[in-house]
C-alpha cells in the first residue's frame, strides 16, 4: 500500500478532525483562534492524529470518541511547536514564517499553554481515566525532554544516549501514547495496547532521526526551514553525535567553533556537512532509523492482515522514504 492510499482510508476521519481543530479554538480572545489555525492548517502531515484513527479502527473501534481525542495529540503537538520555536528563536515553521516572527514570543508562549489546558480540558470530557493517565505521562515525558535537549545544546560531549533520551520524551511518546490510546478505545487487550504503544514508539524514533538527517540534506523548500537548522541552534543530532565521536581532534575542535559562533555561515555549513559525509553521520542514522521501522513493521505481527495494519505499515515505511 501507498502512502496516499493509507491516507485516504481515513480521509473523512481526518477532515472531522479538522473540523474539530475549529470548533475548539473557538475562542472571545481573537489572537487565539488566529494563530492557532494558522499553525493547524499550515501544512502539517497529521500523523499522531493519523495513527491515532488508525490504530482504533485496527482494534474494531466504531464510535466518534476518536475524532476528539485525535484532536487532542495534534493540539499538544501543536502547542510544543510553539513553545519550541520560541525556544529556538526559529523564524520558519513548515515552509512560512513562524508564530514567534508573526504575533511575538509571548503570543507564542501563551497560544500554546491555552492548547496545552484544551487538550487536557477535551480529554477530561472524554472521562476515561486510562486515557488521561497516559497522556498527563507522555507530557510531562515531553517537557523533560525539551529541558534536557536545552541542557546538551551545544555540548559536543553529548552522546547517542542522550541524543536518544531526548527524541524518546520529546518525539517518540506522543507518537506512542496516540497508537496506545487508539488500542484503548478499541478495547484491545493489554498485550495488543503496549504492542501498539511499542509501534509507536519505534515509530517516533525513527520518525525524528530521519528529520535530523534531512536538516543536513533536503532543500529549504522541501523542508520548509533553513538548512542547517539544528547546527545553528546548537543542537546536536545523531548525525553529528556519530560525526564527532569518529573525527580527530583538529575536525572536533573545526565543528565546536562552528558550534559556538551563533552565525552560520555556508561555508561553515559546507564544512561540517563533509565532515559528516566522511564519517558516513547521515549513514548511521538512517540505517538505525530503517531498524527501528523495521520493528515497527514487526510489531504488527499481532494483528490479523486487514486495511488498517496495511495502513500502518505504509506509514511505518513512508517514515524513511520521505524527502521534507
Amino acid at each position: 500500500m501507498r502512502i496516499q492510499e493509507a491516507y485516504d482510508i481515513i480521509k473523512e476521519d481526518l477532515k472531522n478532525v479538522d473540523l474539530e481543530f475549529k470548533k475548539n479554538l473557538d475562542s472571545g480572545v481573537y489572537l487565539i483562534k488566529k494563530v492557532g489555525e494558522y499553525i493547524l492548517n499550515n501544512g502539517g502531515k497529521r500523523l499522531r492524529p493519523s495513527l491515532l484513527v488508525l490504530s482504533a479502527k485496527l482494534c474494531g473501534y466504531q464510535g466518534n470518541r476518536h475524532i476528539p481525542l485525535a484532536a487532542v495529540v495534534e493540539f499538544v503537538h501543536t502547542a510544543t511547536l510553539l513553545h519550541d520555536d520560541v525556544v529556538d528563536n526559529a523564524s520558519m515553521r513548515r515552509g512560512k514564517a513562524s508564530a514567534n516572527t508573526l504575533w511575538g514570543k509571548g503570543a507564542s508562549i501563551l497560544i500554546g499553554d491555552f492548547l496545552f489546558s484544551k487538550s487536557f480540558y477535551l480529554t477530561v470530557a472524554d472521562g476515561d481515566l486510562d486515557i488521561l493517565k497516559i497522556l498527563s505521562r507522555t507530557t510531562t515525558l515531553m517537557a523533560e525532554g525539551e529541558v534536557l535537549q536545552l541542557l546538551k545544546g551545544s555540548n559536543i560531549e553529548t552522546t547517542e544516549k542522550d541524543y536518544l533520551t531526548v527524541v524518546i520524551n520529546k518525539t517518540a511518546s506522543l507518537i506512542s501514547a496516540a497508537c496506545q490510546i487508539g488500542a484503548i478505545l478499541g478495547k484491545a487487550s493489554m498485550e495488543k495496547q503496549k504492542t501498539l504503544a511499542r509501534y509507536g514508539m519505534d515509530m517516533g524514533i525513527a520518525f525524528q532521526l530521519v528529520d535530523d538527517c534531512l536538516d543536513y540534506t533536503s532543500n529549504n523548500e522541501e523542508l520548509g526551514k533553513a538548512i542547517g537548522n539544528d547546527l545553528k541552534e546548537g543542537k546536536i543530532t545523531l548525525p553529528l553525535i556519530c560525526t564527532i565521536k569518529n573525527a580527530t581532534s583538529v575536525e572536533k575542535k573545526e565543528i565546536l567553533a562552528v558550534i559556538e559562533s551563533g552565525d552560520l555561515k555556508d561555508a561553515q555549513l559546507a564544512s561540517v556537512i563533509n565532515l559528516i559525509n566522511k564519517y558516513k553521520g547521515i549513514d548511521y542514522a538512517l540505517n538505525i532509523a530503517r531498524r527501528h521501522v523495521e520493528s515497527a513493521k514487526t510489531s504488527l505481527n499481532i494483528f490479523e492482515p486487514n486495511i488498517e495494519r496495511a495502513a500502518l505499515i505504509a506509514l511505518a515505511d513512508y517514515v524513511v522514504e520521505r524527502t521534507y
